[in-house]
């Protein structure tokens, strides 16, 4: 029979996962509008190489040792190989493609929906509970970024065709954060320079089959540094996300990006749509804010489970976490260690241990 225990846990846990996920949300956020100021004259392969390559580049850089964090394995290649198809090929090349055709603040509040296909699709496949809260908090992030494009959509085909191409990156990145939620366990520097440069040598090798033309040296660095903090240390703050609350959960607070953008091509002289800007901050504010105080709470059992991940004895799973070692171990560490089936109640967010159905 499955223990019952009522141990204090956390009592705000969606908190520090969401701070994560905002952090990821300003590093990406601002990119949209530099990207499309340092990428003029550059193709959108070429431009999508460069962006991963210094995300690659970073991530090589934040790897932690193996006895801190699990590595790719070998059965994740697959699910890899499709991220970096859909996260860093064709989601990056669309975008681009659509900042070449319509404003960077646009472009910046279209990409509101790929919050929208990362919390349909983890609740499709994955199975993550969508509470009313989290319901509310999609449905007003949506909204701030729906009146701020609004404007942008009315002003003819010229700029649809170029939010069109933006749309269709943000189904591709929501499809790659449904995926990337089952290595959200693996070290994150390991899977962003994995990730990162695999889409780099496909879209670069594109990039030269095409012909596409060369950026200069020095757009070339400011695409690497763009593509180093942007695409890779928001991805890697991504993925703590998903480790910490869920795929849908993190695709929804991550949707507060398209407003920093927004925000910054405003202040880089885009003057279109100032009143929508304010009249999406109210929206998007306390979407953000009800993600930042969750509290899921009920009755529910863990079945036994065998895996890897990083984790600290004292990390309040209590006895989840308290195993023996050869030699004693401090700190957070890594190596595979089985959990005991176990039932309890305690507030709590689809983490890689509370993943059930409702």
């Amino acid at each position: 029979m499955p223990n019952f225990d009522e141990h204090p846990h956390p009592r705000w846990p969606a908190l520090r996962g969401s701070l994560f996920a905002l952090l990821a949300a300003l590093l990406f956020g601002v990119s949209t509008p530099l990207v499309q100021r340092w990428g003029q004259g550059v193709g959108p392969l070429g431009t999508a190489a460069l962006l991963y390559a210094g995300a690659s580049g970073v991530g090589l850089l934040l790897r932690r040792p193996l006895a801190a964090e699990a590595r790719v394995q070998q059965g994740d290649w697959g699910r890899l190989l499709l991220m970096a198809g859909f996260g860093a090929g064709l989601a990056p090349v669309a975008l681009v493609w659509g900042l070449q055709h319509t404003s960077g603040t646009s472009a910046s509040l279209m990409l509101t929906l790929e919050a929208v296909f990362t919390a349909v699709l983890a609740r499709l496949f994955c199975h993550e509970a969508l509470e009313k809260r989290v319901v509310l908090a999609l449905g007003l992030l949506t909204l701030g970024g729906m009146v701020l494009a609004w404007d942008s959509v009315a002003t003819g085909s010229a700029q649809a065709w170029g939010l069109l191409a933006v749309l269709v990156a943000t189904a591709a990145w929501g499809l790659d954060n449904t995926l990337s939620g089952a290595l959200a366990g693996r070290d994150p520097g390991h899977v962003v320079m994995l990730k990162g440069g695999l889409g780099a040598a496909v879209t670069g090798s594109l990039a030269l089959l095409f012909n596409e033309s060369l950026p200069t040296l020095g757009g070339a660095a400011g695409l690497l540094l763009i593509g180093a903090t942007a695409y890779g240390l928001s991805l890697r703050f991504y993925l703590l996300a998903q480790r910490a609350i869920g795929a849908a959960r993190t695709g929804s607070v991550f949707a507060f990006a398209p407003f920093v953008g927004a925000a910054l091509a405003y202040a880089m002289g885009e003057r279109s749509g100032a009143a929508y800007l304010v009249g999406a901050a109210a929206l998007m504010g306390p979407g953000v804010l009800l993600h930042l105080a969750e509290s899921h709470d009920h009755a529910h059992l863990h079945a036994a489970l065998a895996h890897e991940h990083a984790h600290r004895h004292d990390d309040g799973h209590h006895d989840d976490h308290e195993h023996g070692h050869a030699r004693p171990v401090q700190g957070e560490h890594s190596h595979w260690h089985l959990h005991a089936p176990k039932q309890h109640r305690h507030a709590h967010v689809p983490d890689a241990h509370h993943v059930h159905p409702h």
